[in-house]
């Protein structure tokens, strides 16, 4: 596709909400997967017991 503008790029033909909500979308539900991994692995982390130090 070859378009002259930048406006033309971002209306997509008249696609441009489509196509750029559902790259949106697909961001922040990344993020938010993202968001809960560090949560929960955080969780688990804290739930495990201390390591045994070494004496010295």
């Amino acid at each position: 596709m070859k378009w002259g503008s930048l406006g033309a790029f971002l209306a997509m033909g008249g696609y441009g909400p489509y196509v750029w909500g559902s790259y949106g979308v697909t961001v922040i539900l990344i993020a938010l997967e993202v968001a809960l991994l560090v949560a929960r692995h955080r969780a688990a982390r804290r739930q495990l017991p201390e390591p045994p130090r070494a004496p010295g």
